[in-house]
């Protein structure tokens, strides 16, 4: 019997832009935004350039860290031998919460959460930059 090549139907291609591949866009706006109109913010590792929502501040976002999976697992791995490395200089596996840095407003507008497990063996992305795109 002969096999029929099918051509398979409804299966969608994936189509990458830059920044959802780790990359920072040539039109993005890194750090303080200082006036520049921001068509749509990028939350990573880093304080990111926000328009809140909240107040209508337009700044760099506080952020704030807590353990993820993988500094759960890197802190697990090693404490079998006796240390762990479970410590702010390994703040690159860990979630963050970026937060707006109005004193009055305080609210939270993003998350960014490592859902990677194996980020201890990507060096490459270990800290990835927030930007906004200018409109």
């Amino acid at each position: 019997m002969e096999k029929k090549e099918v051509a398979v139907v409804g299966v969608p291609v994936a189509v990458y832009n830059e920044y959802q591949r780790g990359g920072v866009p040539p039109n993005a706006v890194v750090g303080d935004p200082k006036g520049i109109p921001i068509q749509q913010t990028i939350y990573r590792d880093t304080p990111a350039p926000f328009n809140c929502p909240y107040c209508g501040n337009t700044a760099l976002t506080t952020v704030r860290s807590k353990p993820s999976l993988a500094a759960c697992v890197g802190c697990l791995i090693p404490m079998m031998l006796g240390f762990c490395f479970l410590c702010p200089s390994m703040d690159c596996l860990w979630h963050k919460y970026h937060y707006c840095p109005n004193p009055k407003c305080q609210q939270k507008v993003a998350d960014f959460e490592k859902s990677d497990p194996c980020a201890v063996m990507d060096p490459p992305h270990w800290t990835q930059e927030s930007f906004a795109l200018s409109g």
